[in-house]
């Protein structure tokens, strides 16, 4: 954990970070939301987005050669610019960001705390990117904090992480009526990634996928009509879809203090601004003094196509001023490069706005959601 996040966290220790007032985890099952001090969201009226914003992103997208959804919005004035940003995508890894949305609830609600210890065993292994797999040993498991499996779901994109996460919760169902609860349209969840990643292959999760060259070694067994079927039908409609207008709507509310407390909302965008994953996306467009916070998301590859590669996150000026970003791919066979020029692109083109335009309009909002 960062030094700020430490000081950050320490001052509510035994409160909002302690789990002395956590109840059984039976009781982190329940889904009994509540408001708590969290402002009503906003919901503002749609106003036009600027033109010349608009003009760039139309033709970024055209200019990749492929079908792009690309949504960026303004978190202080609330116009968005967007081009099929009402279309749905697959999210991939993306996901996880509404999976630690409903944890940090959980947190105000005082149902779990993130000092709270949970045991991985090896029936809680994923597939794919679980770098913490690897340390879970022996018949006494792998003891780690709420927090930590928090770290590693939104910094490394770790598939137990979040997993297990969601069993915390008490379901993928819990995520699904939080996003509802909160009035947040145009996003899903799917289920644990295990269950996503099996079913868009065309198998059905069995514990010894759980080591991944035993699902890969499975997945290469099966006729490529089952597998050419079960794409189609996740690419048809997503288990795990969202719109990229959904998204970015999702981390103004965020960034605007309108989803959790202060405190829980400053622990999540700071995981979200130490993610190490997607260097060359959103990140690679990054101009001296601006600072990103977000999530990626990288689906599988089947015949010469990639599918569900995504960058999403919050992109702040020198001034403060915040827009959030949301580029999705639903499938390509454009190489890695035409992908990082497309998503390093738009990053830029927010950058380029701001310096002519963005300036010197309405204060930019703090993570509390006051000027």
């Amino acid at each position: 954990m960062t030094a700020g996040l430490v000081l950050g966290v320490a001052a509510f220790a035994g409160g909002w970070w302690g789990a002395a007032h956590v109840t059984p985890r039976a009781r982190a099952q329940t889904v009994a939301f509540t408001k708590g001090e969290i402002a009503p969201a906003l919901r503002r009226d749609a106003t036009p987005p600027p033109a010349e914003l608009q003009t760039m992103l139309q033709r970024i997208a055209a200019g990749y050669g492929e079908p792009v959804g690309l949504s960026v919005t303004d978190v202080s004035n609330g116009w968005t610019a967007s081009v099929d940003g009402d279309q749905t995508f697959p999210q991939q890894s993306v996901s996880k960001l509404w999976v630690a949305l409903t944890v940090m609830q959980a947190v105000d609600d005082r149902r779990l705390a993130l000092d709270q210890t949970v045991v991985m065993h090896q029936e809680d292994r994923s597939v794919f990117n679980q770098p913490l797999a690897s340390r879970i040993r022996g018949p006494n498991g792998f003891a780690i904090t709420v927090a930590d499996l928090l770290r590693n779901a939104l910094i490394e994109s770790d598939n137990a992480a979040n997993d297990m996460l969601i069993r915390e919760v008490g379901g993928a169902d819990v995520v699904t009526r939080l996003i509802s609860h909160k009035r947040l349209g145009g996003l899903a969840v799917g289920g644990t990634e295990r269950d996503v990643q099996t079913r868009t292959a065309g198998l059905t999760w069995r514990p010894e996928y759980g080591r991944t060259w035993i699902f890969k070694q499975a997945r290469a067994q099966l006729p490529d009509a089952v597998r050419d079927q079960a794409l189609a039908t996740y690419l048809a409609n997503p288990p795990d879809g969202a719109t990229p207008n959904g998204i970015t709507t999702a981390l103004s509310e965020l960034k605007r203090g309108q989803l959790l407390s202060a405190q829980s909302t400053e622990f999540m965008l700071g995981l979200m601004g130490e993610a190490r994953t997607g260097v060359m996306r959103l990140h690679a467009g990054l101009e001296p003094g601006w600072s990103l916070a977000h999530k990626t998301g990288t689906g599988p590859d089947w015949r010469g196509a990639s599918v569900g590669i995504n960058d999403v996150g919050l992109l702040t000026a020198p001034d403060g001023r915040t827009y959030a970003v949301a580029v999705m791919v639903r499938q390509t066979r454009q190489p890695n490069g035409a992908r990082h020029r497309l998503m390093a692109g738009v990053a830029r083109a927010v950058e380029s706005y701001w310096a002519t335009q963005g300036r010197g309009g309405e204060a930019p909002v703090t993570a509390a959601g006051e000027p």
